[in-house]
């Protein structure tokens, strides 16, 4: 009978096997062994063990339907009737079994032997898919779940085309090997998912249980339609799993989102500031990627996320914004901290680039990203005001020295250039023509009206007697010096127009000797500027 076995002609083995069985039984029931109970438990055991090894050959022949590269039809046609004789020669009835007899005459359970085979043939063949080392290969999950679609896509297409034939249709052929391949897969992955997973990991997990799985591309695909189904599948991961999966993926990310910014701050720093590397300018303005490098960090993670989830999109939002929020304050601190420690010319320029990418990224975020962006607003605005004043303390800076020169003995003689003060203003001023509206303007206007003012402040200054002559060069080079001031900013795009009477007024004044003309000269200064009083 072993011999039988051993060359699978099963149908032969299972035929002497049950006339043992029934003899052994009949014997039993004739009480032959009464005396020599021994030999009872010694036959029954020799049943016992051949038809064990019936199992163990049923469980290899459905090992092999996959292994080998043919399937042997011959040899499943005759597992099937071996299964049915078994199941009609031993029905699953309470009697089959009279006490003492072992398991003589009660039901082998053949079928769910098969079912427990294929179960055990898929777990094995998940495991056999070539993986890599994670330290030879930084792809090696995604290699390794390429292979397994590989591989197990192949083994469907091998179960519905020349195993699913070998068998009657109430063994559901097909869906029984999908699941079992469908729960061998989700062990598999569950014990991939305990692992210690870095993002790029992460996220190839995630892409592949929500996007490839039930796709075309492995249990959807067209070539296993219509015999396998995917609708009735459990999940392939626990609702816990998943949510551990996804909230590792947002924990990874954190590292990964705060390093890119740190990136572009040390770019912004090594490769711009201090390079002195102009920024360029779009359309009239000063352009800086500043905006354009962070919005693509957040579109880039939430395109990736939203190919998962539209859940995991959202968490990924709030975790950009909340890594950009601590972003630009360290950035601002950064750009202060060089602004203030270096006289550097790119400053005024890379200070416009920067209030325009402020405002772009506002723009983008409400636009592209639907994000309520009251908080972050603030946030720029402030970073905004504090480098407006680092603008004007160093614009004032340069201006000072100059303010104290008017009316002194070297102004006066035209020791000084006319154009002195308004280059020196100019090399701020000049820049807000390309700083986006109306910040520009605004900013512009503020500086205008201060060196006014401040040229004022210096002339109106309590100072020794100057005669005629003296008098009328001052008023002279005020009025020249008026000019040049106004025509500049003006060039510049000031629409502060109206500043430009107030020197020339002061400077009437000074250069006139007639008091009934002087009166007329203040009352036209009070009447320009009423506040003056």
């Amino acid at each position: 009978i072993n011999e039988l076995i051993q060359k699978k002609q099963l149908l032969e083995a299972f035929a002497s096997i049950k006339y043992l069985e029934d003899e052994t039984i009949a014997e039993r029931d004739a009480g032959k062994y009464v005396d020599n109970p021994q030999e009872f438990v010694r036959k029954s055991k020799d049943v016992d063990l051949l038809y064990n090894s019936i199992t163990n050959t049923i469980q290899s022949i459905v090992v092999e339907t996959l292994e080998q590269p043919t399937v042997e039809a011959t040899t499943l046609t005759s597992l099937v009737t071996l299964i049915a004789r078994e199941e009609a020669a031993h029905p699953n009835t309470a009697s089959a079994a009279a006490p003492g007899s072992d398991l003589l005459g009660t039901p082998r359970k053949w079928r769910e032997e098969w079912r427990k085979a294929i179960n055990e043939s898929a777990r094995k063949r998940v495991l056999r898919v070539p993986m890599a080392l994670k330290e030879e290969d930084s792809s090696w999950l995604s290699l390794h779940l390429g292979f397994l679609q590989k591989h197990l896509s192949e083994d469907l297409v091998k179960i519905k085309f020349s195993v699913k034939k070998c068998y009657p249709e109430e063994y559901q052929v097909c869906d029984t090997y999908v699941e079992a391949f469908h729960k061998a897969i989700a062990s598999h992955l569950q014990a991939l998912s305990h692992r210690l997973l870095e993002f790029n990991e992460l996220h190839t997990m995630l892409d592949w249980v929500a996007n490839t799985y039930l796709s075309e591309l492995f249990l959807g695909h067209p070539d296993l339609k219509p015999e396998v189904k995917t609708e009735n599948l459990s999940l392939l991961l626990t609702p816990a799993d998943w949510d551990k999966l996804k909230n590792s993926y947002i924990a990874s990310a954190k590292g990964k989102i705060r390093s890119y910014f740190e990136n572009i701050l040390r770019m912004e720093s090594t490769e711009k500031w201090e390079k002195e590397d102009h920024p360029e300018v779009k359309e009239n303005l000063y352009y800086s990627s500043l905006s354009f490098d962070i919005q693509a960090i957040i579109g880039e993670y939430m395109k990736m996320s939203r190919e998962i989830s539209r859940s995991l999109e959202i968490k990924m939002l709030e975790l950009c914004l909340a890594e950009l929020h601590e972003f630009i304050p360290r950035f601002g601190k950064k750009f202060s901290a060089w602004s203030t420690a270096q006289d550097s010319p790119i400053f005024a320029p890379y200070f416009a680039a920067y209030v325009n990418s402020f405002h772009d990224l506002v723009s983008g975020l409400k636009t592209v990203f639907k994000v309520n962006t009251g908080e972050l607003e603030k946030t720029l605005a402030a970073l905004t005001r504090n480098f407006t004043d680092i603008f004007l303390d160093k614009l004032r800076t340069k201006a000072q020295p100059l303010f104290k020169k008017i009316l002194t003995k070297d102004w006066i003689l035209a020791m000084e250039r006319p154009d002195s003060l308004a280059s020196a203003v100019s090399q701020f001023s000049k820049h807000l023509q390309h700083m986006r509206q109306p910040k520009g303007q605004e900013l512009l206007h503020d500086i205008h009206k201060y060196v006014v003012r401040e040229y004022i402040a210096q002339v109106i200054r309590p100072r020794r007697k100057m005669n005629r002559e003296t008098r009328q060069i001052v008023s002279n080079k005020m009025s020249q010096e008026a000019r040049i001031l106004n025509d500049m900013f003006i060039d510049q795009g000031s629409d502060s127009g109206w500043l430009l009477p107030a020197i020339h007024h002061i400077a009437n004044i000074l250069g006139e000797d007639r008091k009934d003309k002087i009166e007329e000269h203040v009352k036209e200064l009070c009447e320009d500027y009423p506040d003056i009083r």
